[in-house]
């Protein structure tokens, strides 16, 4: 598992931050066919069988039934999360807004079409779908305050800020961020 080193971060281990997660998330809002070129989508782009998440509500103008599956989803971790994120920075223009970051230092963007990302072909069959990217950003250590057992607090230099994530991406991927 190798991170990218950040270029002049401080000397401690535990305060360098790293990518913990990429979920990529693609929501078609009905069933059946479009549902399953979502699945072959992300199936072709990551290697990784998505899962599918159902509707929480039934929304009888649009056609939603509760329970019923509306979109799908594959989470990516370590050097997979990195390749594909390298990728879909090409896709986006090596470009990212400042809003897109929240106050914990994750962020989230969107890619209007999949065939934007390199290496990917038109598949007249699948036709062109666009998805959603989030993805999380931490310190090593931080787990200590999610975990079931054993849970403790974590102090003020653990916690990951909005600065630290914009400069962490800024270095790591090469990415502009627009809008400071």
């Amino acid at each position: 598992m190798s991170q990218p080193e950040k270029k002049e971060h401080s000397v401690n281990m535990m305060q360098r931050p790293r990518i913990e997660k990429a979920v990529l998330n693609i929501s078609v809002g009905q069933s059946g066919e479009p549902l399953q070129r979502a699945v072959r989508v992300l199936k072709d782009l990551t290697g990784q069988t998505p899962s599918n998440r159902l509707a929480k509500n039934s929304i009888r103008d649009w056609g939603i039934h509760r329970n019923e599956p509306i979109a799908c989803l594959v989470t990516l971790r370590n050097d997979a999360a990195i390749d594909f994120l390298k990728k879909a920075f090409d896709a986006v223009g090596n470009r990212l807004r400042q809003s897109s970051f929240d106050l914990n230092g994750n962020f989230a963007f969107g890619i209007s079409k999949h065939i934007d990302i390199s290496g990917v072909r038109y598949d007249p069959d699948l036709g062109i779908i666009g998805m959603d990217i989030s993805v999380a950003i931490g310190k090593p250590g931080y787990r200590v305050k999610r975990k079931r057992i054993r849970k403790a607090k974590v102090g003020k230099k653990q916690k990951l800020t909005r600065e630290e994530s914009i400069e962490y991406v800024r270095d790591v991927f090469g990415i502009e961020i627009l809008g400071e």
